[in-house]
């Protein structure tokens, strides 16, 4: 499998993870007074970690920034029960 890339997309209240340029999934996300929740995630092909890659990547980030994570999705709440260090 080539090498996936994260990023947020703010625009879209998203965090995107591509494939070769391809948008291959997503989480998105509100975000309110300090809190981060994220509501839904998506991913084009199952199976090759593409939704794992996508979603340390936004936990890691938001709580680089410093913010609470609310996981009403629930791939990200059995993400983050599988890796409570990330459930910052």
């Amino acid at each position: 499998m080539s090498a996936a890339s994260v990023s947020d997309n703010p625009e879209l209240s998203r965090y995107e993870v591509r494939l070769d340029g391809e948008l291959g999934g997503f989480a998105e996300y509100t975000s309110s007074d300090g809190v981060v929740t994220f509501t839904h995630t998506e991913v084009a092909v199952e199976g090759k970690g593409l939704g794992s890659t996508l979603v340390r990547h936004a936990l890691e980030d938001v709580r680089a920034k410093g913010l609470t994570v609310v996981a009403s999705c629930p791939f990200v709440r059995s993400y983050m029960e599988k890796h409570p260090e990330l459930a910052g």
